[in-house]
């Protein structure tokens, strides 16, 4: 990639203005150049894509890879930090399907997709909902105002994917205590580093129980039956793939809980007429799935080969970064994207990726967020936050944009 303009490179990631909101700079890079050069935290230029319909392409072209270990994989850390966690971190080692590419991501993507069809995730439901009653209970019985975030938004995932995982109960507050530092830019690297070792270890050990013990009627336990069968991972890349799988199953659902009920707690009229009638609450939840977009400049890629896009050439081995916010606020296909239109139904968004890796998680994602914007709603109508929206701590510092805290009224 030619060097000859590097001062006219923005720096990425840029700041929002507004929480809420994308960064203004990618409208202006839609509108003037949606495939645009901009420069990594460590240094290496890479290419940002901020158009809708360019996303999509890239995403399910063939000539992409995700291999994360690949030397211009875009990376969000400083070259100071990729050092510090290359040299004491374990994880980037373990694979699992969303690093892989081609027959072998369809191999392993294959032997999970059972896990989350619609009829698995339907009969897990009602243990979803159990875990919802739970711990709103658990919020009305605590001090007010009560923090959302901890008693509902990271506690519901939190057991719902150790329970799909068959994760101990005496280890489940562990482990939601890695999972969220694995996150979290706020923790330093030697800490991340730590955790990433201790979740790294404790699923070494469980994957490792399950493979030498009876079968576990859990996701784990399946899968280590069915690789018997069929191989197709070897015992680091069950490791992988379980870690894989709290991280994306746990702290995406649990910001969308978390600005999702901000959202409906700041537009009251349409929070009334979704508790009057729950059906409205599916084409709510894409609404704000495509607002948010809370896994907000990802996922990012490698170009195999030359490709020719939105009047550019990305050559090959160049890194490219695909920021499904911005796609998802392109006002050439959402009529006024700054507006949260519960009746949108924009089902045609990014926030679960696309192409052959979107989110394997999804219905399970949109289950969680149904039931709790449902029980909410229905157990406790007179809900509010504690603190005006705009004064709440927003994750600006996290590499999945939610908040912090929210402290709410019962």
């Amino acid at each position: 990639m030619t060097e000859t303009l590097d001062h006219d490179i923005p720096s990425f990631p840029m700041a929002r203005e507004c929480p809420m909101h994308p960064p203004a700079e990618y409208r202006e890079l839609r509108g003037r150049e949606p495939v645009s050069r901009v420069r990594m935290p460590d240094g290496q230029v890479a290419w940002l894509v901020t158009k809708h319909e360019l996303a999509r392409r890239l995403l399910a072209d063939p000539r992409v890879s995700a291999d994360r270990l690949h030397p211009a994989f875009p990376g969000r850390l400083t070259a100071e930090q990729r050092t510090a966690v290359e040299r004491v971190r374990r994880l980037s080692t373990r694979r699992s399907m969303i690093h892989l590419d081609g027959a072998e991501h369809g191999a392993h993507r294959k032997i999970l997709t059972g896990e989350f069809s619609l009829r698995r995730i339907a009969a897990l439901r009602p243990r979803v909902q159990e875990i919802v009653d739970r711990s709103i209970d658990e919020m009305l019985a605590a001090p007010q105002p009560a923090d959302l975030v901890e008693h509902v938004s990271q506690a519901v995932p939190s057991l719902v994917i150790c329970e799909l995982l068959g994760v101990p109960h005496e280890r489940r507050r562990e482990f939601h205590e890695w999972a969220g530092m694995l996150v979290s830019r706020s923790v330093s690297m030697r800490e991340r580093a730590a955790a990433s070792d201790a979740l790294n270890d404790f699923l070494e050990d469980l994957v490792t129980e399950k493979e030498r013990g009876e079968p576990t009627d859990d996701l784990i336990g399946r899968l280590i039956a069915r690789n018997r069968q069929t191989p197709v991972m070897t015992h680091d890349e069950i490791v992988g793939t379980a870690v894989m799988l709290l991280i994306a199953g746990h702290q995406t659902t649990a910001n969308m809980i978390s600005l999702g009920v901000v959202a409906l707690l700041e537009n009251p009229e349409h929070r009334a007429r979704i508790a009057a009638d729950p059906s409205l609450l599916s084409p709510a939840i894409e609404e704000m799935l495509r607002y948010f977009s809370v896994v907000e400049n990802a996922p990012a890629r490698v170009a195999t080969e030359d490709i020719e896009i939105g009047g550019v050439t990305i050559r090959k081995d160049e890194g490219i970064v695909v920021s499904g916010l911005a796609a998802d606020w392109d006002d050439e296909v959402f009529e006024h994207p700054d507006r949260l239109d519960f009746e949108r139904g924009a089902r045609h968004h990014v926030a679960f990726g696309y192409g052959v890796h979107q989110c394997l998680g999804q219905n399970l994602a949109r289950v969680e967020l149904e039931v709790v914007f449902e029980t909410l709603l229905r157990r406790v109508p007179a809900l509010s936050l504690a603190v005006p929206a705009e004064d709440l701590p927003y994750k600006d510092d996290a590499g999945i944009y939610g908040i912090y805290r929210v402290p709410v009224n019962c």
